[in-house]
């Protein structure tokens, strides 16, 4: 009877941990951001409340304005920025200012011959026809932000809801962490070892894809504006915004982005000022990621690199944004799961 009694609690905390995860999908990108920010800033929460022990709603207030002050403000400054560029950058092709066909014409005739026959058989020799393509992908993305908006009021109190669910929740998860985590940790059905070692993986992955990643995106992504904008490239904030975010994939990077715009400067003939983005680009901003982010990650993932780049492609896919945290995140406690069942069948084999 007992055995009956257990399989039907179990089978009612699957239920109604289904239903709990279903009501609150809606708001699974503020929780996950929450929970981030909450391991992220505990080092900094702990520090805080060592010298105000007796304070600790205080401790988590403090923290959480140190987040919002220091990631939130201006990661809306450059959202604003980037908008504003992507739109200045349309009106300059509908005012041909920016003259594509013009730009695309003298690429191609300085291409060797294999070359542009490799284009020809593409389908991209036709000058007119590219200017359009391109002219036609910006006034899509000014569309989009345009449809965005008209739709301002309900976008605006869509993002702040997030954004108020994202920190209100921070805040109790820096307050209260440690009481949670010790509360998940009974509840599991695993032994101390196992159940240590999957918490410490999911921290561990979470802060080094946030210093590892984000930081490093940031560094790079600025640096690349900077040097484009000295060498006088057109829309260098764009630029330097996509570098930033092209860095999150390991192996590909910033150099989707340097790389042809480098070969477009050497080959117009601007020698020294492609020159220059060459050597940047491989002595400048791609040592940043491989002096930077071993400093800051170490050896604590264990994750191999083409792991992280898979997994990263992937959670994109599926999770959007937020995948280039989930996708890792679901590898590690992968590996993690598959290394404590077989350290546990190997101590359990006769």
């Amino acid at each position: 009877m007992k055995g009956l009694e257990d399989r039907a609690l179990l089978m009612f905390v699957i239920v109604v941990s289904i239903a709990f995860g279903w009501v609150i999908s809606p708001f699974y990108g503020a929780i996950l951001w929450a929970i981030v920010a909450a391991i992220v800033f505990a080092p900094l929460n702990r520090r805080l409340a060592g010298a105000m022990p007796r304070w600790p709603n205080t401790t988590a207030l403090a923290t959480l304005i140190f987040i919002v002050a220091l990631v939130i403000v201006p990661a809306i400054m450059i959202g604003t920025s980037l908008v504003q560029e992507i739109l200045n950058l349309y009106v300059s092709i509908q005012s041909n200012e920016l003259d594509i066909g013009q730009r695309f014409a003298e690429v191609q005739k300085s291409l060797p011959v294999w070359m542009t026959s490799l284009l020809d058989r593409l389908g991209l020799t036709d000058v007119d026809q590219v200017s359009e393509r391109f002219s036609n992908g910006i006034a899509n993305a000014v569309r989009i932000l345009a449809r965005g908006a008209l739709d301002i009021g309900q976008s605006a109190f869509s993002f702040f809801v997030g954004m108020s669910v994202m920190l209100y929740l921070a805040f109790f998860l820096l307050r209260d962490g440690q009481q949670l985590s010790k509360q998940i940790a009974k509840a599991i059905p695993l032994l101390p070892e196992q159940k240590f070692a999957l918490f410490e993986k999911f921290a561990t992955v979470i802060r080094a894809t946030i210093k590892g990643s984000i930081v490093v995106a940031v560094l790079q992504g600025l640096i690349g504006g900077v040097i484009f904008w000295f060498l006088g490239i057109h829309a260098a904030l764009l630029w330097g915004v996509l570098m930033g975010f092209l860095s999150l994939l390991p192996a590909i990077g910033t150099g989707l982005v340097w790389v042809p715009v480098a070969g477009y400067l050497l080959v117009t003939g601007s020698i020294w000022q492609g020159l220059v983005l060459v050597f940047c680009g491989l002595f400048v901003i791609g040592m940043v990621d491989n002096i930077l982010r071993p400093i800051l990650v170490g050896k604590d993932t264990r994750i191999p690199d083409y792991v992280v780049l898979i997994t990263t492609l992937g959670g994109i896919g599926v999770f959007g944004v937020n995948g280039f945290i989930m996708g890792p995140i679901v590898a590690a406690l992968f590996m993690a799961a598959w290394d404590i069942f077989g350290r546990s069948r190997t101590a359990n084999a006769p």
